[in-house]
């Protein structure tokens, strides 16, 4: 046995010294699992997992609540709320707020300095990316089932007619795809910006101000091209900004999911490009 082990040892060495690779593309994909359990560990023990939890699920059923106790009708249609409508309206915010945990999962083993062991335990630091995004969206799929559900309880207990459900179904799986995908947004840009506090500024600014400030101002076919008007896309909701022009020019909801799903794309093939080119301490 222990001879087995000695051989094994001296033919990795002269591997080494030989200049041939003694890790292979087979071994990053197998080490994938485990960096997930990792991840999920992370997730599991950080205060802040439980605490947006539990502001997705309060912000659901308030904002459904008060919107029907409240508002009652749409100011664009004069027409009364209905569960089916309301249940929804938090579903940004629950974005946004998947999008925040997805930045932290990145920037936070910066801050506290973990991240330069993570990258010497995972050598390939794409398994690194794809553990962090797994565990992201699966979180931010948690997030978008606990806020509907929070939405609709709290519509329901408000006294709003159910309205029309044929459309229910399919608007749940949009805003699903929504808040799974938004946490690859922010996991993206943490990796670009590295520092916590920068990176949700942005991701808020970005989200709640600047971006306004540009579909106010700017052509309905440029500002529809906006990443968080994609997103008010894909859930079918008329935001504050939107006039008759920006209607018209709307894209569909699979243009607007492939629209932001680009944004994802392009901010994580970015950020994982920094993450190989930078020196992870």
């Amino acid at each position: 046995m222990n001879t087995t082990a000695t051989v094994s040892t001296i033919s990795t060495i002269h591997a080494a010294a030989a200049g041939r690779p003694t890790r292979t593309s087979r071994h990053d994909a197998a080490a994938v699992p485990a960096a997930v359990r990792s991840e999920w560990i992370k997730l599991r023990s950080l205060r802040s997992t439980a605490a947006v939890l539990a502001a997705t699920v309060i912000i659901g059923f308030l904002l459904s609540w008060i919107v029907a106790t409240f508002v009652k009708t749409d100011p664009y249609t004069d027409e009364a709320f209905t569960v089916s409508q309301a249940f929804i309206f938090s579903t940004i915010l629950t974005a946004v707020l998947a999008a925040i945990m997805g930045t932290l999962s990145f920037t936070s083993e910066v801050q506290h300095g973990t991240l330069a062991g993570v990258v010497a335990a995972r050598p390939a630091r794409w398994v690194i990316v794809v553990a962090k995004a797994a565990i992201a969206s699966s979180y931010g799929l948690v997030l978008g089932v606990a806020g509907m559900l929070a939405g609709y309880i709290g519509a329901v207990l408000a006294g709003l007619d159910t309205g029309d459900t044929s459309g229910v179904p399919s608007t749940i799986a949009w805003a699903l795809l929504l808040t799974t995908t938004a946490p690859l947004l922010g996991l993206g840009i943490g990796m670009v910006l590295k520092h916590g506090s920068i990176a949700i500024s942005v991701l808020l600014v970005w989200s709640f101000v600047l971006e306004n400030l540009i579909r106010g101002f700017a052509p309905a076919g440029l500002s529809r091209l906006l990443p968080f008007t994609a997103a008010n896309g894909l859930l079918g909701i008329r935001s504050a900004g939107d006039t008759d022009e920006t209607i018209a020019a709307a894209l569909s909801r699979a243009h607007d999911a492939v629209l932001f799903g680009g944004y994802v794309v392009a901010a994580l093939t970015i950020g994982t490009f920094l993450l190989y080119r930078r020196d992870p301490s």
